[in-house]
């Protein structure tokens, strides 16, 4: 059961972490009010919750 919820976060933080990285570079403009369009500082934050998905992911499979 752990492994398959440590999968689940670890999937959900890596979407989301290349959603935020992706309307951060303004490759995504959606939703058009979204104020992380353009921003740079979200193409980091994203990258980070990206790196994280991936790390729970790597140890979920341990």
């Amino acid at each position: 059961m752990r492994k398959v919820l440590m999968t689940l976060v670890g999937i959900v933080a890596l979407i989301m972490g290349l959603l935020w990285a992706a309307q951060g570079a303004n490759l995504l403009p959606w939703p058009r009010t979204s104020v992380m369009i353009g921003e740079t500082n979200w193409i980091y934050w994203g990258g980070a919750l990206a790196l994280l998905g991936v790390l729970i992911l790597w140890r979920a499979r341990r």
